[in-house]
């Protein structure tokens, strides 16, 4: 064998590296303002009343047993009796209550203050100076 042949031949390996990076980079801005009005409305509700007209009507008939409350038409009939002591004791009815009751509807306006909001968004460009993020 032959010096040269002996001779060991060297091959040199490369190998190349790759490094991803990232950086931030500003494509725009946005800028949002609020404003806040006030709305005058008028509310409306209509309102619901009932009353009641009393009308006593005196009886003095003698009963016995006490007459029931009872309806006629709308009118709501409330007997009152009385114990009377005499030799026997007996009812009397003294007085009969009539109810009247009617009812009305009234519709109310009220001035109200409410508030409301807006939103402005507005696109601002990106600053031209990296200095200025």
């Amino acid at each position: 064998m032959t010096d040269e042949a002996s001779a060991e031949t060297v091959l040199p390996l490369v190998e190349e590296a790759l490094r991803i990076e990232k950086r931030a980079v500003e494509t725009g801005r946005v800028r949002v303002s609020l404003s806040t009005e006030t709305v005058e409305e008028v509310l409306r509700e209509t309102l619901r009343t009932r009353e009641a007209e009393v009308e006593r009507r005196p009886v003095g008939r003698t009963v016995t047993e006490v007459p029931k409350v009872r309806q006629d038409g709308n009118v709501l009939i409330i007997p009152v009796v009385e114990e009377v002591l005499v030799v026997e004791k007996r009812l009397v009815l003294r007085e009969e209550i009539h109810l009247r009751l009617s009812d009305t509807e009234t519709t109310v306006e009220r001035p109200a203050t409410r508030r409301v909001q807006h939103a402005v968004v507005e696109r601002v460009p990106p600053a031209a100076d990296p200095a200025e993020r």
